[in-house]
């Protein structure tokens, strides 16, 4: 009988992680050159928004249906949405084009980044998993350092449309060497397919996070749209938890739910989206707006983060042999605690340099978290569940992303109308846009620039305070796990 051929796998897997991975930061780099092409800036959130709505939402579908009809033509499905999404992207003629294929691409990548990693849980060991899994997680830091730099390359060369375009041969390759490499064990059972779960749960998280995404910039938070959206939510979830009950085989596995490693990993996973996505939507902002400092020394203080996270994560498969997931795991939140405190008291004559440190700390935190949780969830069930169980964490870390866009984006917004309206000043948040180039800060006088400056230190401190608020729930939470020694 032929073997899975693992090596081959695991660069294959690496590859489609990487290829999922480096989509978000290859392309904010790219975004301004896209914008000026295309026009359309006041749906530039959009081109984000649309890719994690719909990776997020279906996330948890491709799980169960990779436990149904098994990882390769899951894998391949959802590899070849996201190659079609990515040649679209290049062809768009205007931004809600553009918006559109990257819901295309969105779909295809809500199925490579779980199933990749559950393929590693499937052809390697529990002992073995600890190590590989550690080799996975530092992928999302390598992504992070190369992506702004090939990003970039690829705008300043040939053109924007190459940092959607790069992506096909990779996946090819990806794609190419699971089908071919990797042998699946045949399926026993006929398969049921829990249609009404899948529509339902579609509809109630779409419903969620389009009021996440538009709360506040499309709509108000108090109107018919917040009300109508809502009450999509909730009833369709209802509905989907008892359909959920009720169905033989159904599309999310509640009982997996039940078990302390998985439902403490994923409450910690969602706690430590929302920190990934503060520090690197408005570090950046920070560094230049209120430090004053070119975009180059912002985006290294990125890189310490990308740095710390695959260095970490490395050291976390052996860890986990040594001293067990508890206490890898609980060192990895500590990390993460010191990490957003220190952004807590970070202040503008501290210079780039505190803002790098602190994101290394985060970092260190997510390498760490990140391996010994997704080693834990696949130790916890059977092969059968392995792939909804590792989609439900990929889900909540996701999940955590789009609330932390919405949440923070809305502190920094009203911290900063509050600020203005206190000091009596009619500005509206659009007015930071002057602290964020040279020529902007040029063009301001010394006192307004100096008031802006210190409106926005203020309302990141408020962003950066919710950021350590929820290290520390991330800490506490972690007591909840099992504390035997290689559990």
């Amino acid at each position: 009988m032929k073997k899975t051929n693992r090596p081959l796998v695991l660069a294959s897997v690496m590859l489609a992680m990487f290829v999922g991975a480096v989509e978000a930061t290859i392309v904010s780099t790219a975004m301004p050159s896209i914008s000026a092409d295309l026009g359309g800036f006041s749906k530039y959130s959009w081109v984000f928004s649309a890719y994690l709505l719909m990776s997020t939402v279906t996330v948890l579908l491709y799980g169960k249906l990779s436990d149904i009809f098994g990882r390769k033509p899951i894998f391949a499905v959802g590899i070849l949405l996201f190659l079609i999404g990515s040649l679209v992207c290049g062809f768009a003629t205007s931004i809600e084009e553009l918006i559109f294929y990257r819901f295309i691409q969105g779909l295809g990548a809500g199925a490579v980044l779980p199933i990749a990693t559950t393929i590693v849980g499937d052809i390697y060991s529990a002992e073995e998993r600890a190590k590989v899994q550690g080799y996975l997680s530092s992928v999302w830091g390598i992504s992070a350092v190369t992506g702004p730099a090939i990003g970039g390359m690829l705008v300043a060369t040939i053109g924007w449309q190459y940092v959607f375009w790069v992506n096909i041969p990779l996946g090819i390759l990806a794609l190419l060497g699971v089908m071919l490499f990797l042998v699946e064990p045949p399926k026993q059972q006929k398969p049921s397919i829990d249609y009404a779960g899948a529509i339902l749960l579609t509809v109630s998280l779409t419903c969620f996070l389009y009021w996440l995404v538009e709360g506040g910039v499309g709509f108000d938070w108090l109107s018919y749209e917040t009300l109508l959206l809502l009450s999509g939510t909730v009833i369709s979830g209802i509905i989907f938890v008892r359909v959920e009950r009720a169905a033989k085989d159904p599309m999310m596995p509640f009982d997996i739910w039940k078990n302390n490693a998985i439902l403490y990993a994923n409450l910690v996973s969602l706690a430590t989206g929302i920190i990934v996505i503060g520090v690197t939507s408005y570090l950046p902002t920070y560094v230049t707006g209120v430090m004053e400092q070119p975009a180059t020394i912002a985006g290294f203080t990125l890189t310490a983060m990308s740095i710390g996270w695959p260095v970490a994560a490395f050291f976390s498969g052996r860890l986990l042999i040594k001293i067990g997931y508890f206490r890898t795991t609980l060192a990895g939140c500590v990390f993460l605690v010191i990490g957003t405190m220190l952004f807590v008291f970070m202040r503008p004559e501290f210079g780039p340099f505190w803002a790098a440190i602190s994101s290394f700390f985060v970092g260190v935190g997510m390498g760490l978290t990140s391996t010994a949780f997704i080693v834990s969830i696949q130790a916890a069930v059977a092969y059968e569940q392995r792939g909804s169980a590792t989609a439900s964490f990929m889900f909540m870390r996701n999940l955590g992303s789009t609330m932390g866009v919405a949440l923070l984006g809305s502190i920094l917004n009203t911290s900063l109308l509050a600020y203005f309206k206190e000091r009596g000043e009619d500005m509206s948040v659009n007015a930071i846009n002057g602290l964020l180039t040279e020529k902007g800060r040029a063009s301001l006088s010394l006192e307004t620039l100096s008031f802006l400056q210190k409106g926005l230190s203020m309302s990141l401190q408020n962003v950066y305070g919710v950021t350590a608020l929820f290290a520390a729930i991330s800490f506490l939470l972690i007591f909840g796990l099992p504390r035997k020694k290689g559990a």
